[in-house]
């Protein structure tokens, strides 16, 4: 599925704006995919026990699934934890932007966002292929159109795959503005490496221990 949010002419520019980096994509592959493997195994029990308290909560599904736009533009279906009440999740489709103390997350949904186990699932992403560990975080078609016709050059964020996390994230993750979004993300982007991917790595490890940013 390809998206509305770029055209022909944009893909091709955006392909011939930003290096490659065939070795760093096929290195990070790799190695996204041990870890993501290894991290499933990890977390498997932890994973159950929040599903059967997430069912147990509301009687609702215990996975949530969206389309989102990854790389140049093309859609697929993300996979979390569901931590929202359902008929509030379906109702604005996932593009009200969550806030602190927001009414629509259940109680369970608090403590799986505030530790991060709602985003495990996106590990499945990373084997599937069409998501990496460390990119810009992949947003609703919506968002970005809404984005763009503000900053133009926003679309740019798609030079690359998403990830689960990214440096946008653990600098300020959703307190921080489109355009600051956008810078840390070109940052990455241009910068990314094995250096870059580590570094995104222990941030996120210290952000999910401190539960900063959690909404």
């Amino acid at each position: 599925m390809v998206s509305n949010v770029m055209t022909f002419v944009q893909r091709q520019k955006i392909k011939s704006k930003y290096e490659e980096k065939r070795l760093y994509e096929l290195v990070s592959g790799i190695l996204d995919r041990i870890l993501a493997v290894v991290f499933l195994i990890i977390t498997l029990p932890i994973l159950f026990f929040c599903m059967i308290l997430i069912r147990l909560e509301d009687g609702g599904p215990v996975l949530y699934s969206q389309n989102r736009v990854g790389k140049e533009g093309d859609l697929f279906v993300v996979y979390k934890m569901r931590s929202m009440y359902i008929a509030e999740s379906e109702s604005d489709n996932g593009l009200a932007i969550t806030k602190v103390n927001d009414p629509r997350i259940t109680r369970i949904g608090k403590f799986i966002r505030m530790t991060r186990i709602d985003e495990i699932p996106q590990l499945l992403n990373i084997l599937i292929g069409n998501m990496k560990l460390i990119g810009p975080r992949p947003l609703v078609e919506e968002q970005i159109i809404e984005y763009v016709n503000d900053l133009p050059e926003f679309v740019d964020r798609l030079a690359v795959k998403p990830g689960v996390t990214g440096w946008a994230q653990v600098n300020g993750g959703n307190d921080v503005t489109p355009r600051e979004k956008l810078f840390f993300d070109i940052e990455y982007i241009k910068n990314r490496g094995l250096q870059m991917y580590l570094k995104v790595i222990l941030k996120t490890v210290w952000v999910v221990l401190s539960g900063e940013g959690a909404r």
